[in-house]
């Protein structure tokens, strides 16, 4: 009877032994060199240990506030801010498309005054906030920017992520509002404005993780992330701006998943990837060659069946990014294929990465896994894997041009029918749900947003619009449309907008009659 092939979830065969045989090529650099295989630091986390943020937003700014509150408290060294759907496309909480939708997967951000309110009592200066939203970006920043200077805060001090990446959504998520070509011109008005501006902001954090929750593969979700990043550095460069610049503030986002060496390997790989990629590109600052990147344990892994057993998925998740070297992290509570995370969800996700941390020696030296011959040998055929489908998607144009198509989209489909027809035939097991079935059912109580929350924030817009001054808001709004049809920086004149006391879909809606909207 011929041996079963075992495989990783990208399909690469797996061996039943390495040996150097296998090493067809090892990259003999150390960390902190080019082409960063073994990471961005000298030191890696002797140095410094990665960010531990925990994603969190619900309901209104208040009650966000209390859960940031808690979790600072709990140990966290950065926010990471998650908006509701109504937000992450434009519309304020009180349009008809926002209908019971405000506040629930994340935090309803109408106005200046409630970012005021989200982040109340505390200074933005001391803390690194990462915000992950797309098509209104740039308003959310202009927000964050209004509030750190009325706190006197120094802009040059300023630090966090917006995540930025607008090419995914098409391919992915769907939280665009504005066609692909005004949406870049977007982008790279945040690159130009935040290398003058915001200088260690972090003007766009490419991202992986949605692309891999869609059902991509390990191999997919980096190919199809650093395509997209490529796409990015030619648009700013076509916009006159310097590789050496904004290279350095450029930042990916990546999926944790259970398959624990592949995953390591998949950010081995994506690190030497992009390093070639940026020099090929003309950067010659190795610091603009950096892939940073920050990592989400993957929620499309975590089961509604037997929800605690999500702890220990978790766990080897958190090692994965930790072994591959990322420089940010957040975990997933066990209950998240429920509901929103609980409190206590929240502060068991957070301790498994501090138990990682302090516990497990994982972070006592740099890159432990190299020199394994299975790691090494996965490193390089996952990146020999990547690079065939980014020379793939080059032939046809690039990124724009591939999603435009449909090509990343029919990709990303066929790999999570793959996956999904693998579940249901038992030839990939996932315990508790196909396999090591139980008949007990655990009662976890669910976090849910009370629907009383749409009204709160309606009634917080129209009282905000009665006390403003609403000739200076029609003013400056009138200034976006002009500013809109011109290739002058949009920022200034977004950020006097909110400053004015302007709403995001009041923005949001004067470019959608510039732009359009993508269907």
């Amino acid at each position: 009877m011929p041996e079963k092939k075992i495989t990783t979830d990208s399909g690469i065969e797996i061996k039943e032994n390495y040996s150097a045989k296998d090493l067809h090529h090892l990259d003999h650099s150390n960390a902190g060199e080019f082409p960063f295989t073994r990471g961005v630091q000298s030191s890696m986390y002797r140095g410094k240990l990665w960010t531990m943020r925990q994603y969190a937003g619900f309901s209104t700014a208040e009650e966000s506030n209390k859960r940031y509150h808690y979790l600072l408290k709990q140990g966290v060294s950065g926010l990471s801010v998650a908006f509701d759907l109504p937000t992450q496309i434009g519309y304020d909480s009180n349009h008809a498309l926002a209908d019971g939708e405000v506040g629930k997967v994340g935090v309803a951000i109408d106005s200046l005054e409630d970012m005021e309110k989200l982040f109340e009592g505390i200074n933005l200066e001391e803390v690194s906030t990462s915000m992950t939203i797309n098509a209104t970006g740039f308003i959310l920043l202009a927000f964050y920017v209004a509030l750190a200077k009325k706190q006197g805060a120094d802009l040059n001090k300023i630090s966090g992520t917006i995540q930025n990446d607008i090419l995914k959504e098409y391919a992915a998520r769907g939280t665009y509002i504005y066609p692909p070509q005004p949406s870049m011109r977007i982008i790279t008005d945040i690159f130009e404005w935040c290398s003058k501006e915001l200088p260690k902001w972090n003007t766009i954090s490419i991202s992986g993780y949605h692309i891999r929750e869609a059902g991509s593969t390990a191999v997919q979700e980096i190919a199809f992330t650093l395509s997209n990043g490529k796409a990015y550095v030619k648009a700013a460069i076509e916009k006159g701006l310097d590789i050496n610049v904004f290279g350095k503030r450029l930042s990916f986002f990546f999926n944790a998943h259970n398959n624990l060496f592949e995953e390591v390997a998949k950010f081995r790989a994506a690190r030497r990837m992009w390093a070639n990629i940026m020099k090929e590109l003309g950067a010659t600052d190795e610091k603009a060659m950096m892939l940073r990147f920050h990592t989400q344990t993957g929620g499309s892994t975590l089961t509604a069946q037997q929800p605690m057993n999500n702890i220990s998925r978790v766990t080897i998740q958190t090692l994965a990014a930790v072994l591959g070297g990322t420089q940010s992290l957040h975990t997933n509570g066990y209950d998240e294929a429920l509901s929103l995370p609980t409190e206590e969800a929240a502060k068991i996700a957070l301790r498994t990465q501090q138990i990682v941390a302090f516990e497990s020696g994982a972070a006592d030296t740099v890159d432990p896994l190299a020199g394994s011959y299975f790691v090494e040998s996965l490193t390089n055929e996952v990146e020999e894997a990547a690079t065939k489908l980014i020379d793939a998607i080059d032939a046809m144009g690039g990124s724009v041009a591939a999603i435009e198509s449909g090509f990343i989209q029919d990709e990303i489909a066929r790999s999570a029918y793959e996956y999904q027809r693998n579940i249901e035939n038992n030839s990939k097991v996932i315990v508790g749900v196909n396999t090591f079935i139980s008949t007990d059912h655990e009662k976890i109580p669910g976090f849910r947003i009370d629907d009383s929350i749409q009204k709160m924030q309606c009634d917080k817009i129209d009282l905000l619009k009665s006390k403003r001054d609403n000739d200076a808001v029609q003013s400056i709004l009138n200034k976006i449309s002009a500013t809109a049809k011109t290739n002058e920086n949009l920022m200034p004149v977004v950020l006097e907008a909110v400053e004015t006391n302007c709403t995001l879909g009041e923005i949001a809606d004067v470019l959608r009659s510039v732009f359009g909207e993508y269907r």
